[in-house]
């Protein structure tokens, strides 16, 4: 461990432009998060572990502020030498799962306990929710080098809540193609028998029913398919308006590890 005021250690501080993406679109415009930044005293967001550069950071800012123009975005990284001066509004600082003594409403961690052991996510989930504001909601995501596939998992005080998967419909050829970028809670568990491999051989079978749909291209074809798994799927939530990505929520009990 590195300097124990601070909490965790550094990551490869992998990143890129647009990278993040997916769960960005998806947090501008989920009901949850826009009421939770509209309804906050200070709508502070904190982007944990933001890597080598700070253009995630800023890209979330430019998003968020669309749900709510004086959204502050704080990005914080455990390595001082990734600490950069702030810009366009945003500012940048060291910490860790102790989020630096601040108290956001939003806390964003994508890529980042990827890279610790298993038996370390929960601990981690909660020392993030318990420094963040009452009602606060940490964001733990992973996703491959470019933002093609991407998954996350909402978490708040009370523990896990969701699971959603997103990915590029032209590039990404099944659902269950997301499976190498499971966050740490799940990736070890899929394997048969384990909830979260039920779910994405459900999706694939989902995705093969609407096979007919092929034609009218893969975003066509999803959105027929996340019909076909809503009927299997309990609580799946499927966004109704027209979508650049390939998309669908579930409750965390329906992924969870058993």
């Amino acid at each position: 461990m590195e300097v124990p005021k601070f909490d965790g250690v550094i990551t490869r501080g992998t990143t890129g432009i647009n990278r993040l993406r997916r769960s960005d679109r998806r947090l501008m415009h989920d009901p949850a998060v826009a009421a939770l930044l509209r309804g906050a005293a200070d709508p502070l967001v904190v982007d944990l572990g933001y890597g080598a550069s700070p253009t995630t950071t800023l890209e979330l800012a430019t998003r968020l502020r669309t749900v709510r123009s004086d959204v502050r975005v704080i990005g914080l990284e455990i390595d001082p030498a990734r600490v950069v001066p702030g810009s366009d509004g945003v500012e940048f600082a060291r910490g860790g799962f102790e989020l630096a003594g601040l108290r956001p409403v939003l806390v964003r961690a994508f890529n980042v306990l990827r890279q610790y052991p298993e038996d370390a996510v929960e601990g981690a989930w909660a020392r993030v929710t318990s420094a963040m504001a009452p009602d606060g909601m940490l964001i733990d995501g992973t996703c491959d080098e470019l933002g093609r596939r991407a998954i996350w998992i909402t978490v708040t005080a009370d523990g896990p809540q969701t699971v959603t998967f997103a990915w590029d419909p032209f590039t990404v050829p099944r659902p269950s193609d997301l499976a190498e970028r499971l966050p740490k809670a799940l990736i070890h568990h899929n394997v048969s028998g384990q909830p979260v491999h039920e779910l994405l051989v459900a999706a694939d079978r989902a995705w093969d029913t609407a096979a007919p749909l092929a034609p009218f291209g893969p975003r066509v074809r999803w959105r027929e398919a996340s019909k076909i798994l809503a009927v299997d799927v309990p609580g799946l939530d499927n966004p109704r308006r027209r979508l650049r990505d390939n998309i669908f929520t579930v409750p965390w009990s329906v992924a969870s590890p058993r």
